[in-house]
């Protein structure tokens, strides 16, 4: 059996299927789905079928901003810490965290009173990582190009 890689309540992620790299993340056990911040949405019909465009900020100050299009996979009914519910867009993208690249749902919704633009729900850490809350980023800073993730 394969040891656990233990990660802290904050690391950062890519998104390669999008282009974003070096994104701070907020690794929240007690949240179902991950979710991320976007300035803007809109949507689109390519093919028949319902696409996403959208802008992603790296955070409050804005240091970096990715422009990026995502296939739709759903659209739900989504419950905030605060247990107010609304309707999301939900894309299914991969992620690259501690070394692994595996795909996740991902809300995507208005964070931008948040201190993360990206939080990795339960759903997408369960059986992969354990989560010490007394830690933050123990993973090395890697800022790698799209076509440099498997």
């Amino acid at each position: 059996m394969a040891a656990v890689i233990t990660l802290g309540w904050r690391e950062r992620v890519a998104l390669p299927d999008l282009g974003i790299t070096g994104l701070k993340a907020k690794l929240d056990t007690g949240a179902r789905s991950s979710a991320l911040h976007v300035d803007t949405l809109e949507v689109f019909r390519r093919d028949g079928a319902d696409w996403l465009r959208f802008e992603v900020s790296s955070g409050r100050r804005r240091v970096r901003a990715w422009q990026a299009e995502a296939a739709a996979s759903d659209r739900r009914v989504v419950t905030d810490t605060g247990g107010h519910r609304s309707e999301r867009w939900f894309i299914r993208s991969m992620v690259s965290v501690a070394g692994e690249v595996y795909p996740i749902d991902i809300s995507l919704t208005d964070r931008r009173h948040m201190l993360f633009p990206m939080l990795l729900g339960r759903t997408a850490i369960a059986g992969r990582f354990a989560v010490d809350p007394r830690l933050s980023y123990t993973q090395p800073r890697v800022e790698r190009a799209v076509t440099d993730i498997p």
